[in-house]
């Protein structure tokens, strides 16, 4: 595999599973041997003409062997079916058997094409023979074996050369051998008979070679498509460095398969990060918002699971003008999201600071001109007037919200509201003297998320209102929100807490999944309505509570 990355995109190249991702990006590097589709052609078209070469030379060795024992069968056929002829016994008692016996024997050679049939006395004198110059002389050959009553075949060198014979006795009335009959065919006229033959062999061969080639060079040339013509070192280093990325890289990566639903490549930090366990990991295995994601592109999307915010982009790999995967690379912003929102909690306190040094500025200089005008009970009037409703509310939220952070950020977000001509109210039954379960970060995000959440709904309608109780028991920490806003269906509501859905189109939307990974944390409940009003509610049991329901379940 090789792997850049560049503001969270990447490209990924990899072999598996018979398919090629990605090409050779310098075509100017030499390689380094043959390819790996070249070397299976060459062993493969050796090891097939040895094959068939083998194999012909067995297939010649066969005939040559079939041949021979048809021949033993058809000359032992011929020498009996003369021996035991009656016009045979008849000429061996005549008073010269060759006249009578030679025109036999040899139109019986011409039509079954032997090379000689010899009828003999039993001392080895030949009666016939297809050289006549040779008849009267002794047969050449064994004869014991048929002098004892059996036929045989044997190969022996005679006076025509080589050859399969047969010999069988010639018996009389009373069994006794009178004479023997030897018919045989010559090596030389087996061979010829076997070179016919030989072509019809040679050209089965031939066509097998062919097709052998053909079907090597279909084989090279998927392959050679299938490797991108890597030599073996290539592939291995490949693999090398693919297994190197996999283990060494710090974003998450996942390549699927060209119908998306199966993971071909998993890295150890995208087991980490979506908590995967080992094994075959498939789409389904994922989190709800990134099996939504489909097999399209996606460019810097955030996502928050259970534990994590991710940011996560999507490729699909396409190779020859065809789909073969998608990419899906995933980058932990956990603790970035966190310090961002810390950030956006300082600039909204700084924001509050802005608007009451601008108010104070007005109403400062509305107090200095009533005294320059000499109306100077009247500015005290006015100056004291809006000090008692602005410190009202801070000796209010001071002497009910115990944490400092807590009770800033409520005031920053009154400031905030009334900027965008929202009023939000605190109400009179708040009452918080410590934050736990959570800290004071988490009770900052979750309030803060849940107030901007609410004022996004409100937006700038006339008479919106935000109404905010935050309330801590023996038994449970409470936070509600409620707007004068439409508010969410279950459906809308879900969406949005599974993946930071957002009905806006300037942000992500990501405080209520925020808001729902720190709830699942604390095991709360978190829960919205819209009668009579639309609200968020969030409820987290106590430990002192649990364990009292728990003994007095014992008890």
């Amino acid at each position: 595999m090789s792997w850049s990355s560049d503001a969270g995109h990447c490209f990924v190249s990899f072999v598996h599973g018979g398919a090629v991702i990605g090409r050779r990006t310098d075509p100017g590097v030499p390689r380094r041997g043959r390819t790996v589709a070249g070397q299976a052609f060459v062993v493969q078209l050796v090891v097939l003409a040895v094959v068939i070469c083998v194999g012909t030379a067995l297939v010649v060795l066969q005939t040559r062997h079939a041949q021979d024992a048809a021949t033993r069968a058809r000359v032992t056929d011929i020498a009996v079916a003369v021996a035991r002829a009656p016009s045979t016994l008849a000429a061996v008692r005549s008073p010269d058997p060759t006249a009578l016996l030679q025109p036999v024997t040899e139109a019986i050679r011409t039509q079954t094409e032997v090379d000689f049939i010899v009828v003999m006395a039993p001392d080895r004198t030949r009666y016939t023979h297809t050289d006549p110059q040779r008849i009267g002389k002794p047969f050449s050959g064994n004869i014991e074996r048929a002098l004892a009553g059996e036929t045989f075949t044997e190969t022996f060198t005679g006076t025509l050369g080589p050859s399969i014979r047969s010999v069988t006795p010639v018996r009389d009335a009373d069994g006794r051998i009178v004479a023997l009959v030897s018919a045989g065919v010559t090596r030389t006229h087996i061979g010829a008979q076997v070179t016919e033959q030989l072509p019809m062999i040679l050209i089965a061969a031939a066509s097998g070679l062919v097709l052998a080639t053909l079907g090597a060079l279909l084989l090279r040339r998927r392959l050679l498509r299938q490797t991108v013509g890597l030599a073996p070192a290539e592939l291995r280093a490949l693999y090398d460095h693919h297994d190197a990325v996999l283990h060494s890289v710090h974003e998450g990566l996942l390549v699927f398969d060209k119908a998306g639903e199966r993971a071909e490549v998993v890295n150890d930090q995208a087991r980490r990060l979506l908590e995967l366990p080992d094994g075959p990991v498939g789409r389904t295995d994922l989190p709800i918002s990134l099996q939504r994601l489909g097999s399209g592109v996606v460019r810097d999307e955030m996502h928050v699971t259970a534990d994590r915010v991710l940011v996560v982009n999507q490729d699909v790999v396409e190779y020859s003008g065809r789909r073969v995967g998608t990419v899906l690379t995933l980058r932990d912003h956990t603790e970035l999201r966190d310090v961002l929102g810390e950030l956006n909690s300082v600039r909204g306190f700084a924001d509050a600071l802005r608007a009451q040094a601008h108010e104070a500025a007005n109403r400062l200089h509305a107090v200095v001109t009533m005294v320059e005008l000499g109306r100077h009970r009247e500015a005290v009037a006015f100056a004291t007037a809006e000090l008692e409703l602005s410190q009202a509310l801070i000796d209010r939220l001071t002497g009910s919200v115990a944490e400092p952070a807590v009770v800033a950020l409520l005031l920053g977000k009154v400031e905030q509201a009334a900027e965008y001509g929202v009023e939000l109210t605190i109400t009179g039954d708040t009452l918080l003297d410590s934050t736990e379960p959570l800290t004071a970060h988490e009770m900052v995000t979750l309030l803060g998320n849940l107030v901007d959440n609410a004022l996004d709904a409100v937006g700038r309608d006339e008479d919106a209102w935000v109404e905010v109780t935050v309330r801590r028991d023996e038994t449970e920490l409470y936070v509600r929100v409620a707007d004068s806003g439409p508010g969410m269906s279950e459906e809308l509501f879900s969406r949005a807490t599974e993946r930071g859905y957002s009905t806006k189109t300037d942000h992500h939307g990501l405080g209520l999944a925020l808001v729902r990974r720190l709830v699942a944390r604390h095991d709360g409940e978190l829960n919205a309505g819209r009668e009579p009003e639309s609200a968020v509610v969030v409820r987290f049991s106590l430990p002192e509570a649990a364990a009292e329901e728990t003994e007095t379940g014992d008890a």
